[in-house]
């Protein structure tokens, strides 16, 4: 959580120097800089790339041969890494987190707790991705259930068309259709953390329809106008992402969830070794 709080993702800083390269608006381009320069600037000095550091999302594949020498549960052991990383005396992290959401909104001031997702798969080893997302871009999740002949693509498109700037672009629009309202919306929220490979992807030519799904929408959404901040110009998302799984036939959840410029995440594996080296 340190390590993401002030590293960028290498693919996100490729393809925002890209869109910032071939942008034409002055006022885009400008934006795009000073996003580039303080994720540099953050690096340097390893003090956060933005001051909301975020809610903490884990997606945890744990291998059901992996043995955890511990007797807390792996939600305790996930907050109290949040607790230690939040609360670092070298680069104290913001605490964004409040309990009693309805009334009181007291905040527990570690961070914690985190939102943590378990799957049991097979193996001994236990496959983690963190993330660390913002309110503004959280604050525009939205979700629907369409008819089954609906277009998803014109429903995401006019959807961002009134999101306007707040999640905060140039990031991700991730798309989960499928399953129940629930898995719509675990499906976006784990494939905005996929590597982005838009660029490979329409070299390459779609090879299925979330393919070609992915690269419509990028098109599409870019194509708004929105832009960087909303300053307008030709990048308000580097990539799209869409996960889909199978659901009932009377229904088509439709659930999108935007990824800020922050973009803070990060996979790794744990396979008993001891600890993992982040460089």
């Amino acid at each position: 959580l340190q390590y993401i709080s002030y590293y960028h993702p290498p693919d996100y800083i490729r393809s925002l120097s890209h869109a910032y390269t071939r942008e034409r608006s002055p006022s885009a381009k400008n934006a795009i800089g000073q996003i580039l320069l303080n994720s540099r600037m953050a690096a340097f000095g390893r003090r956060p790339i933005c001051q909301d550091t975020g809610l903490v999302v884990v997606f945890a594949k744990v291998g059901m041969d992996a043995r955890i020498k511990s007797t807390a549960s792996f939600a305790d052991l996930v907050n109290e890494g949040v607790r230690q990383a939040y609360l670092d005396p070298d680069n104290p992290l913001r605490a964004s987190i409040v309990a009693d959401p309805l009334a009181t909104r007291i905040n527990t001031r570690d961070n914690t707790p985190a939102v943590v997702h378990v799957d049991l798969v097979q193996g001994n080893q236990i496959e983690i991705t963190i993330a660390a997302k913002g309110g503004g871009s959280e604050n525009k999740a939205r979700f629907t259930t369409l008819n089954p002949s609906a277009s998803v693509s014109d429903w995401v498109v006019n959807t961002v068309s009134t999101l306007g700037s707040g999640w905060c672009p140039p990031g991700l629009i991730s798309v989960g259709i499928g399953g129940s309202a629930e898995k719509a919306m675990l499906l976006a929220k784990e494939a905005m953390n996929e590597p982005i490979d838009m660029a490979e992807l329409i070299a390459m030519g779609a090879s299925s329809a979330e393919e070609g799904l992915r690269i419509e929408l990028y098109e599409r959404i870019n194509a708004l106008g929105i832009g960087a901040q909303g300053l307008g110009g030709l990048t308000t998302v580097v990539d799209v992402k869409v996960a889909t799984y199978p659901t009932h036939a009377a229904s088509k959840p439709v659930a999108l969830i935007p990824q800020c410029a922050a973009n803070r995440h990060l996979k790794f594996t744990l396979d008993g070794s001891g600890p993992i080296t982040l460089q």
